[in-house]
């Protein structure tokens, strides 16, 4: 069995959760290729991968990073997902565009749920991907006991290819169990290889005799040599390293501490021999030829207009070549915020397209326009902030930069609502939306105030009344005259609003009914609790009017009166919307969702297996709109960042009690501010 090495570019996704180290692990290996000069540390904002000022702010990445590497004659793009769950729709739009992924984990049993969507992701995708284990010099715990918890959240083998050696309570380097070397942590350089270990002996024959086990699955001949006592060749094992990997079949596991550059040398290697070449990616999306690329990421530079991030899947791309109806004018090769133009790029390499105004995240790009691959599904929000501008003069602004927002992370979404008459910012969580925020800010200069948002009660009656109304105005010349009987009544819930006409004999003239029912209308937009009026039906069955003085106006405004004294008087009551809610996460919790549920006034409905994801559930309830606002955070907190939820309009219910009064009190004392 040969080990050919992959060849040309190639894009590489630095995924895990939050405080994983992906962005010290992009430096490191920056730094370890040579292809920066000096390397960057979170605390001090000085990295490749956090040059957003947003990033800096809060010591954490917010959005994808880019940055181009060479390590030994072979081109690298690494693309640095942020951490936060609730910024999991940027890798989302990425790993479908590259051609393996690194997925970034603590030694820590604790955090280790928080992998399970990101490697179901992958799996899914089809995309290899191998698991750093980063930070192992301050591991509490053994590395087969992480595998072990690691290993259930996996559908694919975990297969160790390193184990640590250690000095007393210190882990000072790590075994190779393909290579039989051992390597020597010396921080801020490449590790050194020393002799293997003697107390280490035993560790390392299990740990590799185990690795030789989980690859033989995949290879007769080799399980043949497995059985048989039979050392494999070097050639021959890493042979099946690489097919396994590039397979999908297995997920190497590697040890390193990128703060150190522990291990990044090792890690490098491996990328170089084992990450397929485009062309398999290609194959795998189902692109056959042609010029053709996708967009994974937009960026609006302050002076550099619209930057579209995008991974050549075929052919080659060249400045000022037309894609999509559109020029590209400016084609760059990125390295975080810094852009560097060059005149072409080719299949596998991820570049910056200038100046693309109409081309939007996920997009697919050719030069007829014809190829269309795959968009990524936008996750539905969970978390929403009303927002307003300071300045009112600032409000048309404000609406261009959301649609940039917008475009730069299609998780975001703006829009007023109706009911409440509020500009309402939608996403993943209130990090995600502050960021959101400290965008408009920074970028584009707009103070905004935030808040929670108010949700749409409604209100209905319980009795029916017949009402008088009359409206009379002498004041000189020509006066107003109006004189209308409504029956108003109750609907089945859901019903919406009815007028019936039963005016007969001409009591009120039929050009004036119109202004009749939009009295009514206009009166039920606030009933006599303060909220729109829903499921009522008013029929207009008699009245008076006047020769002169009755007119359109008058007939309106007696509608109104009689509405408003009417209103009262049918026991109104208010309704609360309840949404259908389907709360996802791994089965562990479900007692603790349950819970939760229960404490916010729901109604459990029942729970099921989530389908194509072993050991997760969906549990399935009714909760009122208004226990929704933080639910999510609280779910996350209890499931250690792996739950979350959907929710649909179900209904209108009544809400009584202290509840209602409590609603009613703030409402009028909003309005009354």
């Amino acid at each position: 069995m040969t080990n050919s090495k992959p060849t040309g570019p190639r894009s590489v996704a630095l995924i895990g959760p939050y405080l994983s180290g992906k962005t010290t692990l992009l430096e490191g290996l920056l730094h370890t290729s040579g292809s920066v000069g000096r390397k960057g540390t979170v605390t001090e904002g000085n990295t490749v991968g956090d040059s957003a000022q947003e990033a800096r702010n809060r010591h954490m990445s917010t959005e994808v990073n880019v940055a181009s590497a060479r390590f030994m004659d072979d081109d690298f793009t690494f693309l640095d997902c942020p951490g936060s769950i609730e910024l999991l729709q940027e890798s989302l739009f990425v790993l479908p565009g590259v051609d393996a992924a690194v997925v970034v984990c603590e030694p820590d049993q604790d955090k280790a749920q928080a992998l399970a969507p990101l490697l179901h992701t992958l799996s899914e995708l089809g995309v290899p991907h191998m698991l750093f284990v980063n930070k192992i010099d301050k591991a509490t715990i053994t590395v087969q006991a992480l595998l072990d918890t690691l290993q259930p959240i996996s559908t694919k083998p975990l297969v160790l290819r390193h184990i640590p050696v250690q000095e007393g309570d210190d882990i000072t380097g790590y075994i190779d169990l393909a290579s039989e070397r051992a390597y020597h942590y010396q921080p801020g350089q490449v590790s050194e290889v020393v002799d293997l270990p003697g107390a280490e002996e035993d560790a390392f024959g299990e740990a590799r005799y185990g690795m030789l086990e989980a690859l033989a699955d995949f290879d007769d001949d080799l399980m043949e040599k497995v059985l048989e006592d039979v050392t494999p060749e070097k050639d021959e094992l890493y042979a099946n390293l690489t097919k396994d990997f590039q397979n999908g079949e297995i997920i190497p596991v590697l040890l390193g501490a990128a703060e150190q550059d522990g291990g990044l040398f090792r890690l490098l290697k491996a990328l170089r021999h084992e990450v397929p070449s485009a062309e398999v990616a290609a194959a795998r999306t189902g692109v056959a030829g042609g010029n053709v690329a996708q967009v994974l990421k937009t960026y609006h530079t302050q002076h550099g207009g619209k930057l579209s991030i995008a991974r050549i899947w075929a052919g080659e791309l060249k400045d000022g070549m037309t894609l999509n109806g559109q020029r590209v004018s400016g084609l760059f090769r990125m390295m975080g915020h810094d852009q560097e133009r060059i005149p072409s790029a080719k299949a596998g390499e991820v570049v910056g397209l200038g100046r693309m105004e109409n081309v939007t995240t996920g997009e697919t790009l050719s030069e007829d326009g014809a190829d269309a691959l795959p968009t990524p599904e936008v996750l539905p929000p969970v978390y929403a902030l009303a927002i307003a501008a300071v300045h009112r003069d600032d409000e048309v602004k404000l609406s261009t930069a959301l649609a940039k927002v917008r475009d730069e992370d299609p998780a975001i979404l703006a829009g007023n609502d109706d009911a409440t008459h509020q500009l309402v910012l939608r996403g993943q969580g209130d990090i995600h939306l502050k960021i959101a925020i400290d965008r408009l800010q920074h970028k584009y200069g707009l103070e905004v105030t935030s808040e929670r948002p108010k949700v749409p009660y409604m209100e209905a009656i319980r009795k029916s009344v017949e009402q008088h109304g009359r409206h009379k105005k002498q004041s000189g010349g020509h006066g107003q005259f109006g004189d209308v009987h409504l029956q108003i009544k109750p609907l089945p819930r859901g019903s919406g609003f009815e007028f019936v006409d039963k005016i007969v004999g001409g009591a009120i003239p039929r050009q004036y009914i119109p202004a009749v029912q939009a009295g009514v209308r206009e009166y039920l937009s606030k009933g006599p609790l303060g909220f729109p009026v829903v499921d009522v039906s008013v029929t207009a069955f008699d009245g008076q009017y006047h020769a002169v003085d009755s007119s359109e106006i008058a007939f309106k405004t007696a509608a109104r009166i009689a509405m408003n004294d009417g209103m009262k008087l049918c026991s109104p009551v208010l309704l609360e919307p309840i949404l259908q809610v389907d709360i996802t996460a791994p089965s562990e919790h479900t007692p603790k969702i349950n819970a939760i549920v229960s404490s916010r006034r729901g109604q459990i409905l029942g729970f099921d297996t989530r389908q194509g994801w072993t050991g997760w559930d969906v549990v399935s309830a009714h909760m009122p709109q208004s226990e929704l606002h933080d639910l999510i955070i609280e779910l996350r907190s209890a499931t250690q960042g792996t739950g979350s939820y959907s929710a649909t309009f179900d209904r209108l219910q009544e809400l009584t009690g202290r509840l209602a009064d409590d609603v009613v009190t703030a409402h009028n004392e909003d309005v009354a501010a």
